[in-house]
């Protein structure tokens, strides 16, 4: 890719601040937020609960557009919800009426043909491993295949950028590390950029290239951490364990409930 083709797809975040009204009183969630994500690159946001990470991602993903700042993909600046953006939450937020090809249908825009939505649709059911469970509707899949399926409706568009919200938060402590390794296979496979948010430093390490550190409310970068680490990565290499310590000793002091840590 060119530099110029790099530079495109830069997603920038700027001087980036967010209130909400609630009552007769204004609540700060996040104040002067500067980062910018490469493309390709796999970004976790690490924080302390309710600091206003979902709340970034949302408007990363334009879902709410009342905010002052800058952010723009591709020097466009994002003014609400776009193809080049897709979103997956904690929970699958699967429609319980449609089978798993038609919830991943349901995903498309309108500029394909019918014969090029089901090519992308198979596309995307092999990319997560259900093409066998095509058929099926939700309440016959499991926590994590209800995942998969998530992460195939948000992909089908090729957005630039995938937001994650805690998608593996719901999921118990097996499924979960297999669903990071899935999430692995996707990004390389795929090389879309993606915006990680976890409560988890183990599961922050693991996947991202590099780790952002939120500050409490008002949200703020409070620190930018590179994880310099080969893929695949050993979760209890010395220079894991080390950068996990390293992560601990920055931000733990400020928080009260201490994060979870994968096993």
């Amino acid at each position: 890719m060119s530099v110029t083709a790099a530079k495109s797809q830069t997603l920038v975040i700027e001087n980036l601040n967010k209130t909400f009204r609630i009552k007769n009183s204004t609540v700060e969630v996040l104040k002067d937020v500067n980062f910018a994500v490469k493309p390709g690159e796999f970004i976790s946001i690490i924080g302390p609960s309710g600091c206003g990470k979902s709340t970034l991602l949302r408007l990363v993903v334009g879902l709410d557009g009342e905010f002052d700042g800058g952010i723009s993909l591709g020097g466009n600046l994002i003014k609400g919800p776009g193809v080049n953006r897709g979103m997956v939450f904690q929970e699958a937020r699967l429609y319980p009426w449609l089978t798993v090809e038609e919830n991943i249908f349901f995903g498309l825009g309108q500029q394909q043909s019918p014969e090029e939505k089901k090519y992308i649709v198979q596309e995307h059911l092999e990319l997560v491993g259900l093409e066998s469970f095509a058929k099926a509707y939700p309440h016959q899949l499991s926590g994590g295949m209800q995942q998969r399926v998530s992460i195939a409706r948000a992909l089908v568009n090729r957005p630039q950028v995938l937001l994650l919200d805690e998608p593996f938060g719901a999921l118990d402590a097996m499924t979960r590390i297999n669903m990071q390794q899935e999430i692995l296979r996707i990004w390389e496979t795929e090389k879309t950029t993606i915006l990680l948010v976890t409560h988890d430093i183990d599961e922050a390490i693991f996947l991202g290239d590099r780790v952002i550190v939120m500050s409490q409310r008002p949200a703020t970068t409070k620190t930018i951490i590179p994880v310099e680490l080969p893929r695949p990565r050993d979760r209890n290499s010395y220079d894991f364990i080390k950068l996990r310590k390293e992560i601990h000793t920055k931000f733990f002091a400020e928080v009260e409930v201490p994060f979870a840590y994968s096993i």
